[in-house]
């Protein structure tokens, strides 16, 4: 079926006249995750992973992925005739280089302009140019050659209260144009669904798992246009159509954007008089790039010529940094939280070896409970239920058919959350079904004390990811180990569960930019990680929020406050191995735990949650 599909597409490459095509993992706005309308690369490729870039040639085809799926990728395309390039490994090109590689004099190289990021459209463009090629940027192959594709849906629209925001449509938008001003914009191309759902606080679920809103959004100084029409007409409440006029925001329907965006930007540039055009290239698709290229080409030699000015989006910083009334709002999500996955654990680790169980109908189990408290939304990303060997794939996504059956012995993995009316979580708790090798639990004890030695660390305002990384990694650098991904993501409210700009990550990715300095009001994950292939894995996952300490002659002090309150499962822990820091901070955790939760449990619940939080 894959190579059918590949023969399908290099029959549309080879009517077209292109050599070398490029499909990547994303929408029109550059978005992580993404509806079922754009998953060409997983339709073609076979690799059903969320991060990934697909390139086809006449005769041969390469999938790019990173540390998170190697192991995964490598069963997935097997016998596909698509090879498997390990990003970020030695000998291994990056996208960009193996297109340099591979393209020959003359050749036209391929991409959608819409789904691929300015800034790497740039870089294929530069490659075609290179070698004498063309590029065309203006072809959607994959539609032709895509048999059935899922339509693009726009789902209703709904208005988040400044109960829940903290700050009204109009605030933001006041903040906005602030930064504009500083930075001689006369206008803002806003593209990224997180940055615009939170500039206008609407939600909606255009994309699975992620409340978002199809949308694009352009702001100068007296006005703000937002491209979303068909999700304010597709439900009967016109509440949030009438609250965005009143905030007088103007709305056009989502296929008009591109129609208006030259004219908009052009018309706004002039009258701010040579005022720039802010796009973020790491964010904006290439058409965008391009299109805005024309008006300032067309404006040279004239007197008030706009220029394109590279920024980061404002609104990147400003959503990352959430308000007390955020704040006051996902803690409370966090225990709701905290109750559903403390729940599942009692169930699991009561009934594991007494009643069929398979890595599907705990998932199922888990997101039950999940839903049924009170002001749930939907997930915030699939469960990821992987259970010995299949622990070892970072980002494993069971599938009924080949789903493994859970036996009382060994471990299982569950990384989860839910999106909630107060806010969003994601938690990871590795849980002890029966029997482990003493390897196991030492491994479990060193990503446990790595994940507690993040938690408890204070540092000076200032610090990056990448300076507070290592107090994580290096509880299993000295013993040798490592995991390929960050140890820890930024977390949105009610929006993507991952969420610049900052990151626990010591090395840094190509595109990433200059590391951000931890704010108070961020959120982020502290998720360690021990993976060996065709053995285990084990990942002890808490969220956690940057909070100001003291201040004093030597600066101000920053420390973590914990959101997430679940019992580490003590059955994998080699007490042996941890000092007494060690055992300290697990005490205070747990003891957190046991006072958050005490209300919400009775009887047996209740004396089992007692035992598994008790002090060690």
């Amino acid at each position: 079926m894959k190579n059918e599909r590949l023969l399908s597409l290099r029959n549309q490459m080879k009517e077209a006249g292109v050599h070398c095509m490029v499909i990547p993992t994303s929408d029109y706005h550059n978005s992580e995750y993404v509806s079922d309308f754009f998953m060409a690369r997983k339709y073609f490729s076979g690799f059903t992973g969320s991060a990934g870039t697909l390139v086809v040639t006449p005769d041969e085809a390469a999938l790019f992925t990173d540390g998170r799926y190697f192991i995964q990728a490598a069963k997935e395309l097997k016998d596909s005739g698509i090879t498997l390039m390990k990003m970020g490994e030695p000998e291994v090109p990056t996208m960009t280089e193996y297109v340099d590689q591979k393209l020959q004099q003359g050749w036209t190289l391929c991409f959608d302009g819409r789904v691929l990021t300015s800034s790497k459209g740039s870089e294929l463009e530069e490659i075609a140019r290179k070698h004498g090629g063309q590029l065309r940027f203006d072809l959607d192959l994959c539609d032709a050659a895509w048999e059935n594709r899922p339509a693009l849906i726009h789902h209703p629209v709904f208005v988040l209260s400044e109960e829940y925001a903290g700050e009204s449509v109009e605030e933001k938008l006041t903040r906005v144009r602030e930064e504009m001003k500083k930075e001689e914009a006369g206008i803002h191309v806003l593209t990224s669904l997180d940055d615009i759902a939170w500039l206008y606080n609407i939600r909606s679920n255009d994309v699975e798992c992620c409340p978002v809103v199809l949308a694009y959004t352009m702001v100068t100084k007296d006005r703000a246009l937002l491209f979303a029409e068909e999700g304010f007409a597709a439900g009967e409440d016109t509440s949030a159509r009438e609250r965005m006029e009143k905030a007088g925001v103007e709305i056009y329907p989502y296929d008009r954007f591109y129609e208006m965006l030259s004219s908009v930007a052009a018309q706004a540039a002039k009258e701010e008089q040579a005022s720039g055009i802010w796009i973020d290239e790491s964010q904006v698709n290439f058409r965008v790039l391009k299109e805005l290229q024309k008006i300032c080409v067309k404006a040279q030699g004239a007197q008030a010529g706009p220029v394109l000015l590279n920024r980061e989006n404002p609104t990147t910083l400003m959503k990352s940094i959430k308000n007390e009334t955020e704040l006051k709002h996902t803690r409370r999500a966090h225990i709701k939280d905290a109750v559903a996955v403390t729940r599942f654990m009692y169930w699991l680790k009561k009934n594991i070896g007494s009643i069929p169980m398979d890595e599907v109908s705990v998932a199922e189990q888990i997101d039950g409970l999940r839903a049924q408290q009170d002001g749930f939304i939907e997930l915030s990303f699939p469960t990821i239920s992987a259970y010995g060997t299949n622990g070892a794939i970072i980002h494993y996504g069971p599938q009924k058919e080949t789903c493994a059956v859970l036996k009382p012995e060994g471990m299982l993995m569950v990384d989860s959350g839910g999106h909630y009316i107060d806010g969003t979580t994601d938690i990871t708790r590795t849980f002890i079904l029966g029997p482990v090798t003493p390897q196991m639990k030492k491994h479990y004890t060193l990503v446990l004390r790595a994940m507690l030695s993040l938690r408890a660390t204070r540092f000076l305002h200032g610090c990056t990811g990448a300076n507070l990384d290592i107090r994580a990694r290096e509880v299993l650098w000295e013993h040798g180990l490592d995991y390929k991904h960050g140890t820890g993501h930024g977390v949105g409210n009610i929006l993507n569960v991952h969420e610049g700009p900052q990151s626990f990550r010591w090395k840094l990715l190509p595109d990433a930019g200059k590391p951000a300095v931890f704010e108070e009001g961020m959120i982020t994950s502290d998720e360690p990680g021990i993976y060996l292939e065709n053995q285990y894995g084990i990942r002890i996952e808490n969220e956690i929020l940057c909070r100001k300490g003291e201040e004093n002659e030597y600066g101000q002090f920053m420390y973590f406050e914990d959101l997430t309150f679940v019992p580490i499962d003590l059955d994998g822990v080699e007490l042996s191995q941890m000092s007494e820091l060690d055992k300290e901070r697990l005490n205070e955790y747990h003891a957190a735990v046991f006072e958050k939760l005490e209300p919400y449990f009775e009887g047996e619940e209740l004396t089992w949650l007692r035992h598994v939080t008790r002090a060690v």
